[in-house]
């Protein structure tokens, strides 16, 4: 089920990010980010452990994704789409109608599922990535 994170999750988010992640987020920059009044965090909750979150932020009337990640032993069931239209459904709620995010070039997965969103491709980031050196693709979900 989707639910909003709390600090009990921060273990298994702080492994998320290890998993999943070459430049993971650490332990302390996660538990910051829950307290600071501007990230927002969902978790997929699967057995009583947060298996797959998202973090993102509203700014200036739109959405902006910064990380989705899904635990290896949950990856093709579903949990990053759910967690998606979750911040879908979310950001709507407060009006925003617009989100970007950005991906590894190489992240045919992840570009798969936020093009599934709705989701398109506008602009490329140029060796944006380190650990590999890799571009940045920025996607934009807008209105129609």
């Amino acid at each position: 089920m989707v639910r909003w994170m709390h600090k009990d999750d921060l273990d298994a988010v702080a492994e998320l990010e290890q998993l999943s992640f070459s430049v993971p987020w650490s332990y302390k920059t996660l538990k910051e980010g829950l307290s600071n009044g501007l990230d927002l965090y969902l978790v997929w909750e699967e057995n009583g452990i947060a298996a797959a979150y998202v973090n993102f932020r509203i700014l200036a009337g739109e959405g902006e994704i910064e990380r989705v990640a899904v635990h290896p032993l949950f990856r093709g069931r579903g949990f990053g789409r759910k967690l998606m239209d979750a911040v879908a459904e979310y950001t709507s709620s407060q009006g925003v109608t617009e989100i970007t995010l950005e991906v590894r070039s190489g992240n045919q997965t992840a570009i798969n599922l936020y093009e599934s969103c709705g989701f398109v491709r506008e602009a490329v980031r140029k060796d944006y990535y380190r650990e590999p050196v890799e571009d940045a693709i920025i996607m934009w979900r807008r209105p129609a």
